[in-house]
């Protein structure tokens, strides 16, 4: 059976894991920057205390204010004083977007690439234990995200929330925590891509085909599936980053020549 907490709940934890290395305002900042492009902090959310902060990452006070401090110059929150006050988030839905595409533009192709066999190592050997281990009501689960997607129109947010409950079907908690991890960077770059309705229709049919795949308990077959799904995905990024960096007028970093295929 899958993990009582929800696929929000999972990356909010990864959002506020504990950082490998302590002392690094910066990478505080980023971790609060991946939850706000991920979509799990939204506009308005609050965030918790320094304190609070600096426990759950495993940073000193000083460290986590001065994270705040950055972000607040970059006016991604807000912080109010008095009974009601904390800090903020404060970024439209418009403005997330923009942070996407900033981090896609910035990234090599070689990163990028690097960044999807990772995703995609991960997220086909959890759909092949799903396979193996879930239950019709398991599947019945799975396919209850995928209607979702015919009633809500959020469809980029159904596929991940239909990847991070397969991820939760492995029975594995390491590999779980592993592939959250690994959506909340390459999730968020996926989402741009829903914004093409045929991109969007093709990628809820490849949920379609790994749901099938693990209701036939075919782990083969659910691997290829999740294969298949993130090279769609990558090359459609790798599309996507050579528009941005025509539009913006860069040259394209030297590793990024490289053919990704």
């Amino acid at each position: 059976m899958p993990n009582d907490s929800s696929p929000r709940q999972r990356l909010l934890a990864a959002v506020f894991a504990p950082l490998n290395e302590s002392g690094k305002a910066q990478r505080v900042e980023d971790r609060i920057v991946e939850g706000i492009t991920a979509g799990v902090l939204a506009d308005g959310d609050r965030l918790p205390s320094e304190a609070e902060l600096a426990a759950s990452m495993g940073v000193a006070t000083v460290t986590a204010r001065e994270a705040l401090v950055g972000l607040r110059s970059r006016g991604l929150v807000s912080t109010r004083r008095g009974r009601e006050g904390g800090t903020f988030i404060t970024v439209p839905v418009g403005q997330r977007g923009q942070l996407v595409r900033d981090r896609l533009r910035s990234m090599s192709r070689v990163e990028l690439r690097d960044l999807a066999i990772h995703y995609q190592a991960i997220a086909a050997t959890a759909a092949e234990l799903a396979a193996d281990f879930a239950g019709t009501e398991d599947v019945d689960a799975l396919r209850g995200i995928l209607r979702g997607s015919r009633h809500s129109g959020l469809s980029g947010a159904v596929v991940g929330e239909f990847l991070l409950e397969l991820a939760a079907l492995s029975q594995s908690a390491t590999l779980t925590r592993e592939f959250v991890r690994l959506y909340k960077a390459f999730g968020p770059l996926l989402s741009l891509l829903h914004e093409d309705g045929q991109f969007d229709a093709e990628m809820i049919q490849m949920c379609e085909r790994i749901a099938d795949a693990v209701a036939a308990a075919d782990p083969p077959a659910a691997r290829e599936a999740v294969k298949t799904q993130v090279q769609a995905g990558l090359a459609a990024l790798i599309d996507e980053h050579s528009r941005l960096a025509d539009r913006s007028g860069t040259a394209t970093p030297p590793n990024a020549q490289k053919r990704t295929g």
